[in-house]
């Protein structure tokens, strides 16, 4: 999956309208409104606003024409191929009216044009793991781990070994498992 790194924003003129777009990586919808809130101006014509999270999504034409604002960056969200991101494109009104395939190209086209230049970055499905490590096993399985660089967690020593958690990347879950039971000849179990 692809999301930003950062926020971004991109300005264009259209028939002397200028519409503003900000966006910016969030992971769950209050994120996202705190984000709108942050960036709307309350002097602008209108603050039309898109997010994608998931199956998560949600749009506003913040009063342009039902239709012509929100639905068309909500495209241009999709279309991307990013997920987990917030829109804003902030219009301020320039006497020129746009009709509504206008305003559907010029909110549409700023989300596209912004998402485009905007750094982004992978991001890879974790999940967690906790270890049983027997001891005669630790160093083993401390090799595995930073060869497959999982993230330490909380450890605690008992009787017969070691209960580690550990969060790594979903893609090589099953790869590390299978090294850590080849080390241990079955003895290093998981949950």
């Amino acid at each position: 999956m692809r999301t930003l790194s950062r926020e971004h924003e991109y300005a264009e003129e259209i028939k002397k309208s200028r519409f503003i777009c900000r966006a910016a990586p969030v992971e769950s919808p209050e994120q996202a409104m705190d984000f709108l809130k942050r960036v709307s101006e309350p002097k602008a014509t209108h603050n039309c606003w898109a997010y994608l999270i998931g199956e998560a999504h949600r749009f506003s034409d913040d009063g342009e024409p039902g239709g012509t604002a929100g639905r068309p960056m909500l495209g241009a969200l999709e279309k991307s191929g990013l997920d987990q991101l917030m829109v804003v494109v902030t219009r301020y009104y320039g006497g020129i009216k746009l009709g509504a395939g206008g305003l559907a190209r010029a909110y549409g086209g700023a989300v596209a044009h912004c998402l485009q230049e905007a750094p982004q970055l992978e991001i890879h499905a974790q999940v967690k793991l906790q270890l049983h490590i027997p001891f005669a096993h630790l160093g083993a399985a401390q090799v595995l781990l930073d060869k497959f660089q999982a993230r330490r967690g909380v450890e605690q020593y008992g009787n017969e070994g070691l209960l580690l958690d550990v969060e790594i990347e979903a893609r090589v879950q099953k790869e590390l498992l299978r090294a850590l039971q080849d080390a241990s000849s079955g003895q290093i179990t998981a949950e």
